[in-house]
């Protein structure tokens, strides 16, 4: 084998090198090292062999064959370099013996022949290159050793920094090394090797991961964002909250995905990380896991419709809650009512939403398209308002006769709308509806205790509840045993309670 820069002489022309070819290769007794000298103007393999005797030849050789060996060879895969050397890939020259015959160039022939030759080589000098050859196995067996960085690919995801933006861990490609390829390579860039260090790129199978850091990359602008209050809450609902917007923080939605908060929330469970808290269940408040979910959905709801996400499900309560202007609340009920939304933007968005301070925020981030000199902005308006009248009595079997506690303040009921109006450098252009609501105007709600160990105060208690006759209710405690308390009245003739509850869901 030959290497590629040296498989041919280099300074002598065609004529003259074949006439030295037949003097050094004649058929002749090979020189003696200790009388031989090789005539001026002989090279091999760069090296000037001018009057150097056979054994200062193949010396100088030798030390012209370590040095090509000692050439570094870097193999690069997946962003690491591995370096050995010519000689570690078993590089060894195959021809050290051709100072044997260039010993007798210009030594052979008669006097004219001679002369004309030793003059030629005054003039032109004639360089003789080396073979060599490699030892496949040891490349290859070196090439396989850089198996050790074979990687799995590593799939993509987004954190929030300290300042507050998303930045990408992970999303790298998959490597496994492609060792007869990348051996075949190897070989081929040491055969034609011109000179200096040698960088070979090996052959690798790549497998790429499912969530790229080239495509959560686009992921850095806020699209909408949203902020409700719930410091008003009670302990568990307050609990409920936070739990509620841990399950949907960090969600990354794809193009054309739609996400829905019940299946992101639910199951509503203790197992799930829920409490009992009050919750709306037609026109009453009860108690049941998962209550102030609705607010989870809510403050989302509000963030999609600054990032004008496509909101396909969205349901308003059945009794006006205080944390949101009418239209802007979104309810949610396992099986009945959910808030869903599809991300019509080219690329992923990712939902990040904390709570602090009493507070639960969501934002959007995503790839901003729309032009800055665009915005948007949500209007409720109101249409009607309706106000309570009247009052409903709840039996509480946990509590004695004589026991009357508001659970519910009164609501007002209203039938809103809510609107979408476009601005361009500050100007309306456009505005529509998004959304109707209607909200059941509701009575106080009074908690009627029902214990009692005389039971015609029990049939008597359970009857005046049912026929929601709250003077029913107080003649038969003012009449009742001694132990059984007499309710107080305002002006209004509506009992005076033990307390009161704001009711928030």
């Amino acid at each position: 084998m030959k290497r590629g820069r040296f498989a041919r002489m280099c300074a002598a022309g065609a004529i003259l090198a074949a006439m030295i070819t037949t003097y050094a290769y004649a058929d002749r007794p090979v020189a003696s090292s200790s009388d031989q000298t090789i005539a001026s103007g002989v090279h091999v393999e760069g090296v000037d062999l001018s009057g150097m005797s056979l054994d200062e030849a193949e010396a100088a050789l030798q030390t012209k064959v370590g040095e090509l060996a000692s050439t570094a060879v870097s193999l690069n895969i997946g962003g690491n370099t591995v370096t050995t050397s010519l000689a570690d890939m078993g590089y060894s020259c195959t021809n050290l013996d051709i100072v044997n015959r260039l010993t007798g160039i210009g030594k052979s022939g008669n006097i004219v022949e001679r002369y004309k030759l030793q003059k030629d080589l005054e003039n032109n000098t004639v360089d003789y290159p080396l073979e060599f050859t490699v030892d496949e196995d040891r490349i290859r067996s070196f090439v396989s050793s850089c198996s050790s960085y074979n990687t799995d690919p590593v799939e993509g995801q987004l954190l929030i920094g300290s300042d507050g933006y998303p930045y990408v861990e992970g999303g790298t490609d998959g490597i496994t090394l492609k060792v007869d390829e990348s051996t075949a390579e190897v070989k081929d860039a040491i055969e034609n090797w011109t000179g200096g260090e040698i960088s070979v790129d090996l052959a690798v199978d790549v497998t790429s991961p499912e969530v790229s850091a080239a495509t959560l990359s686009l992921v850095k602008d806020v699209l909408g964002s949203a902020t409700t209050d719930y410091s008003a809450s009670s302990a568990n609902r307050a609990v409920n909250v936070q739990n509620g917007c841990a399950l949907i923080n960090g969600t990354l939605l794809w193009p054309d995905d739609e996400f829905s908060v019940t299946r992101a929330v639910t199951p509503f469970s203790a197992e799930n990380g829920y409490l009992p808290a009050p919750t709306y269940e037609e026109n009453r408040t009860v108690d049941s896991y998962g209550g102030g979910i609705c607010q989870v959905s809510t403050t989302l709801y509000n963030a999609a419709l600054k990032a004008e996400m496509d909101i396909t499900a969205r349901s308003n309560h059945t009794m006006m809650v205080n944390y949101v202007e009418p239209s802007k609340d979104a309810a949610i009920a396992e099986g009945v009512m959910d808030m869903c939304f599809v991300n019509n933007t080219d690329a992923p968005i990712y939902i990040e939403g904390y709570c602090s301070g009493g507070q639960i925020t969501f934002v959007i981030f995503g790839h901003e398209t729309r032009p800055e000199n665009r915005s948007v902005q949500f209007t409720s308006k109101v249409l009607a308002t309706n106000q309570p009248e009247g009052f409903q009595l709840q039996a509480d079997p946990s509590q004695p006769v004589g026991y009357v506690l508001q659970t519910q303040s009164p609501h007002t009921g209203y039938q809103a709308e809510l609107w979408k109006e476009i601005y361009v450098d500050g100007e309306l252009i456009d505005e529509y509806r998004i959304n109707s609501s209607f909200y059941q105007a509701v009575g106080t709600i009074y908690s009627i205790g029902t214990v009692t160990t005389d039971a015609s105060v029990s049939q008597a208690i359970y009857a005046a509840i049912s026929a929601n006759n709250l003077e029913a209710v107080q003649q038969i405690i003012a009449t009742g045993k001694a132990q059984e308390q007499t309710p107080q009245t305002d002006a209004a003739g509506n009992p005076v309670t033990d307390g009161t509850v704001t009711v928030i869901n």
